[in-house]
């Protein structure tokens, strides 16, 4: 299993208490949200995390990791509402 560029990320996931964009942007300052989701730069920004957060629920659900190239194409807004 090839191992994921958000691996220490993940670990700062997991033990997140977070209610809120406010919140995450504590641990990640640069998390952004557009529509329902929440974007991640991640490796040296070089790729870019889309992510669900259901914060009631405190669940993380990763929608795509993509390259600047493919993040900049859009199609993953469909999924956000954006």
């Amino acid at each position: 299993m090839q191992r994921l560029p958000w691996t220490p990320g993940t670990r700062i996931a997991k033990r997140a208490d977070w209610s809120s964009l406010a919140d995450t942007r504590q641990d990640f300052p640069h998390a952004d949200a557009v529509g329902t989701c929440t974007v991640f730069n991640i490796k040296g920004n070089h790729y870019r995390l889309v992510a669900k957060i259901y914060y009631d629920h405190r669940k993380l659900l990763i929608r795509q990791v993509l390259t600047h190239r493919d993040y900049d194409r859009g199609s993953w807004k469909n999924d956000c509402g954006a």
